[in-house]
């Protein structure tokens, strides 16, 4: 599988000039393909972090959230408002904070970004999907109030920001995450979330730098999503062996 998702997305380098990493899951059946192994920084994709991070604080203080921080988080998820991102990166601590509930939730290649700058957080495809998979999975150390919070503001993203990862399929729970680089102008452009498509669930990550624009890392994203999702529907499952 992921030596057909690496022949879907050549494409893209050569084309766009931007580089992608990708990772996919089917949870069901527990496939999954991954492409790139490189670190990209999160931009507005470290807000579900800081989120599962907030969230893990609280199940540890054995209380809800309260009013301001669940009014913050949907501000800060929804429309990816920045300075709800900070007011809730401070609250938990800062990057000290992220990188605890990292350790919980299983993130191995992830590193919080220096002081204020949690846009400048690095991380993998696959440690993405480890975050995803926290989100939406039954076996995840986020309770069931925790992971409803989370996928339910996921799925009321602002319209203006339905693009990445739903392009690949519909019934979406996403988040996104762009930043232009002041050094190079070029851009990185993030999606990750829950998608459904051939009458199937998919877990997708795409961390891209390296476009021109906005806009063709989003179209670069998107086509990455499709390509992700047609990998692992084009691939037979694996055949059990029979016993006799």
């Amino acid at each position: 599988m992921n030596s057909v998702l690496a022949r879907s997305l050549e494409p893209i380098r050569t084309g766009k000039g931007t580089r992608v990493s990708v990772a996919v899951l089917e949870p069901r059946s527990g496939r999954r393909a991954l492409y790139g192994s490189q670190v990209h920084i999160t931009a507005s994709l470290a807000k579900v972090d800081i989120l599962a991070a907030l969230l893990l604080r609280a199940q540890r203080e054995e209380r809800p959230l309260t009013r301001w921080e669940e009014s913050t988080a949907a501000s800060m998820i929804q429309s990816s408002d920045n300075d709800s991102a900070g007011a809730l990166w401070r609250r938990i601590g800062g990057g000290r904070g992220l990188t605890d509930a990292n350790r919980t939730l299983g993130l191995t290649s992830t590193e919080a970004g220096p002081g204020i700058h949690w846009g400048l957080t690095r991380t993998t495809a696959a440690d993405q999907l480890t975050l995803l998979s926290a989100v939406f999975d039954d076996r995840s150390p986020l309770n069931r109030a925790s992971r409803d919070l989370i996928q339910t503001l996921m799925g009321r993203i602002d319209a203006d920001q339905d693009w990445g990862v739903s392009a690949a399929g519909s019934r979406w729970q996403l988040k996104n995450g762009w930043l232009q680089r002041t050094q190079s102008q070029r851009w990185a452009i993030n999606s990750m979330g829950r998608v459904k498509a051939h009458g199937r669930t998919f877990y997708l990550v795409i961390l891209s730098h390296g476009s021109r624009s906005m806009s063709r890392g989003i179209s670069a994203v998107e086509q990455a999503a499709q390509s992700a999702v047609r990998a692992l529907c084009s691939t037979p499952p694996p055949v059990s062996p029979i016993i006799r």
